[in-house]
């Protein structure tokens, strides 16, 4: 299957991406590791994109647009492939149709996972990170450690960073409206949406999601 996984910040995209990707037996292919791995390993699109992350800048859609096309032509994608944070709008999400469309290949689903917006905010903002080891996370309602401020796992101090404030969530949340909600009708019109909701254990979210696009695919 060739599927798209949208939604806001703090629905759980990564976790729930790695999960459908080896159920499924597809590659998870993220922005976020396209843009690490072609920084790390210097190709001319990492340098691209280095150019303007280094100035402050956003990386112009068509390096974000190369860069996963790139990817989507390894032969691990051959028989499919899982899409986290692209499209993140309607012109990369036209330029992928574009794209597919030219290798005779076509989306097979869109899975929109929907959270209230005060849990996402919740989820976010309540994140406390160790200063010794950024691995260890907690959460003052979900996962407290058993002192407060004080890390489980080496004593280290907990601390929320700032990109986790609540502030900042909203700010982000604004953007996910602006920019990316809109590529849920543009999808709706090609009748590839399924949304399920992503409250619950992660366990749960996956098999609702499993289950769901189970019947995107025996509709076909």
């Amino acid at each position: 299957m060739r599927i798209v996984l949208v939604g806001p910040p703090g629905a759980g995209k990564g976790t729930q991406a790695a999960f459908l990707a080896k159920n499924l037996s597809i590659p998870h292919i993220s922005t976020g590791d396209l843009f690490r791995a072609n920084i790390s390993q210097q190709t001319e699109l990492g340098k691209l994109a280095k150019s303007f992350m280094d100035k402050g800048e956003l990386v112009p859609d068509e390096v974000t647009i190369a860069m996963a096309k790139d990817r989507m032509e390894q032969p691990d994608a051959a028989s499919g492939f899982l899409l986290d944070g692209f499209p993140r709008n309607v012109s990369q999400a036209e330029a992928l149709d574009e794209m597919l469309t030219s290798e005779g290949m076509k989306l097979d689903a869109v899975l929109d996972l929907e959270v209230p917006e005060d849990e996402v905010v919740k989820r976010i903002a309540g994140r406390r990170i160790c200063r010794n080891d950024s691995s260890h996370v907690f959460h003052v309602s979900y996962k407290a450690p058993k002192d407060e401020g004080v890390c489980d796992v080496c004593g280290g101090e907990l601390y929320q960073r700032d990109d986790d404030s609540e502030e900042t969530v909203r700010k982000r949340l604004e953007v996910y409206h602006t920019q990316t909600e809109p590529i849920i009708d543009y999808y709706k019109a090609q009748g590839l949406v399924v949304t399920i909701s992503a409250l619950g254990k992660v366990e749960e979210v996956t098999v609702r999601a499993m289950e769901a696009l189970k019947r995107k695919d025996d509709d076909k």
